[in-house]
């Protein structure tokens, strides 16, 4: 792990509230020299504290409107056959993220589509066709009443 200080703290803080901030946007928000701030960027990202700057999108905005919250229990759980589904999942870009967990099923997957039809589809080729895949439950989101991406710190 690796240790930050309070300046580090509050670049972080700005850039989770908004990556599109320009070096001297964040430079005055947080109280540094721009190139102090640039620096400091450049450190965290190098080092892997800062993995990547995305753009949020609204997915009913798009079309994609049917979030899915699935677990999926495998019959068999030795290590190729978790990373087997973890590859075939990772192919597939409407699954969002995959989480191993303990206890109960093997993972969770966020997924998101257009619609029902849409989902059938995804579930048919990702899970009935499995031979290794022993149960699929799947939870669909009615309101999604919070959504952060910020991490604490």
């Amino acid at each position: 792990m690796m240790a930050l200080d309070e300046l580090d703290r509050r670049i972080l803080l700005q850039l989770q509230q908004n990556s599109a901030l320009t070096n001297h946007e964040l430079a005055a928000r947080v109280h540094a020299s721009p190139p102090t701030c640039l620096r400091r960027v450049k450190r965290l990202t190098d080092e892997g504290v800062i993995t990547r700057q995305v753009a949020l999108l609204a997915p009913e905005k798009l079309g994609s409107s049917l979030t899915a919250i699935v677990e999926i229990t495998l019959d068999h759980q030795a290590t190729e056959k978790l990373l087997e589904f973890e590859q075939l999942v990772a192919n597939e870009t409407a699954v969002q993220q995959c989480y191993r967990v303990s206890p109960g099923p093997d993972f969770v997957l966020i997924i998101q589509v257009a619609d029902m039809p849409a989902y059938h589809s995804l579930a048919h080729r990702l899970f009935a066709t499995q031979s290794n895949i022993r149960n699929v439950r799947s939870f669909f989101s009615i309101v999604r009443s919070k959504f952060e991406t910020r991490i604490e710190l």
